[in-house]
């Protein structure tokens, strides 16, 4: 099924988007906005286009990644660098209602796609810049890696031994914070618009979001700012032994959750344990460190876990309604009984003709998105289209791409 016989009335049918953004915040953030019912138009530098584009594993000649954060939209190549790519941007972002930017602060303003001129151009525009600190602020020079905005949140230390250095995380949190956090923003904006009849500017960091999604990790460094010296702190990182993982007899790891008395119950009784049982327990032993038992809690799952392979365990839980999760593996979790059931993935065929798997906008079933989603426009395929659309002719188009303003 095409985009255009989707259904009809989605939240942002008849908005456009100019997409500038690049790598992951804003590709994505702009990927859902089309998810939504916007048309969005991705602009590219000519020649290598989004980095992104670049990285592996790849369908085919498209990059896997790139694919993953740009489906449903249309682009063109355009070199803002050149005075009349500029005017080209400026005419765009004319007919757009939202202008997305992931520049380091400075860039936006040198090719002309700066707040201040946008707001000169079309001062009913949404503008969102994606950065990794902010405008300003003693990091705004800062290239925004997520890794680097993880590792300044205060959260990485967490559940790693004094002495060790903390793992590379295993999920892009400050990426996906600050996507998640951008679209927010753009939505706000739109309903703000409609009731004001302005434009507004977002001054967007992927720090800054990540930051608001930490009021869990930060509660003792909270308390401690109250006045509190020696605060007890909630246990949620692996010193809880019944919050934790383990390992089973065939090498591979289930996930234990078995915060409330009524769970742990349910799981002592299941591996005959009951003397393990508290009936005293109190609701502040949820999330600590269980103090004296916590050695005979964990050795008591641990040898349990060990004595069972991976998938036997989780199907004896499953039959005595005891909460304890297989630990995936990225292949084993796409494949998943769950994965399935929920239709979150689905398979679509992309210009190359390949058959490719695509995770579903988890909002499909509500009728607020698309039924389904084109794949990411191969680099500049809809140039010409789009500067039709913008009024330019085909002499304009032979020469902006003899001057390399477009791709040719």
């Amino acid at each position: 099924m095409s985009q255009g016989e989707d259904q009809l009335g989605l939240p942002l049918d008849g908005i456009r988007v100019a997409d500038f953004s690049r790598l992951l915040p804003g590709p994505w953030c702009a990927q859902f906005l089309s998810d939504l019912g916007a048309s969005v138009i991705k602009v590219e530098i000519p020649g290598t286009g989004d980095m992104s584009r670049h990285n592996p594993p790849r369908f085919g000649d498209t990059s896997v990644y790139f694919n993953s954060v740009n489906g449903g939209k249309r682009g063109m190549t355009l070199d803002m660098t050149l005075p009349e790519g500029r005017e080209i941007a400026h005419r765009l972002i004319e007919t757009s209602d939202v202008v997305i930017e992931s520049f380091r602060p400075g860039v936006a303003k040198k090719l002309g796609i700066d707040y201040e001129t946008v707001k000169h151009v079309n001062d009913r525009a949404i503008y969102c810049s994606i950065t990794g600190f902010g405008q300003d602020g003693p990091l705004a020079h800062i290239s925004g890696h997520d890794l680097a905005i993880q590792s300044l949140a205060g959260f990485m230390t967490l559940g790693t031994p004094d002495g060790d250095v903390p793992q590379v995380p295993g999920f892009q949190a400050a990426d996906y914070a600050g996507a998640a956090l951008a679209c927010i923003g753009i939505l706000s904006g739109l309903m703000s618009r409609g009731q004001h009849g302005k434009g507004c500017n977002i001054d967007l960091s992927m720090f800054d979001s990540l930051l608001a999604m930490c009021n869990i990790t930060l509660t003792g460094a909270m308390a401690k700012a109250a006045g509190d010296a020696n605060p007890s702190l909630i246990e949620a990182w692996g010193g809880n032994p019944r919050y934790a993982n383990y390992a089973t007899r065939d090498g591979k790891a289930v996930a234990v959750a078995l915060l409330e008395t009524r769970l742990w119950r349910g799981f002592c009784d299941a591996i005959g344990r009951p003397d393990l049982v508290d009936d005293d327990e109190s609701p502040d032993a949820r999330h600590s460190d269980h103090g004296e038992r916590a050695v005979e809690y964990r050795a008591a799952i641990s040898d349990y876990c060990l004595s069972k392979d991976r998938d036997e365990l989780i199907d004896e839980m499953v039959r005595h309604g005891v909460p304890l999760c297989p630990i995936y593996t990225p292949e084993e979790a796409m494949g998943s009984e769950i994965v399935q059931a929920r239709g979150l993935i689905e398979y679509v065929e992309n210009p190359q003709g390949l058959r490719i798997p695509r995770i579903v906008n988890p909002l499909i079933k509500s009728g607020l998105v698309r039924k389904t989603r084109a794949p990411a426009p191969a680099l500049g395929a809809d140039g010409d289209a789009i500067l039709s659309e913008l009024g330019f002719d085909g002499a304009d188009l032979s020469r902006f791409a003899n001057a390399g303003i477009i791709s040719s």
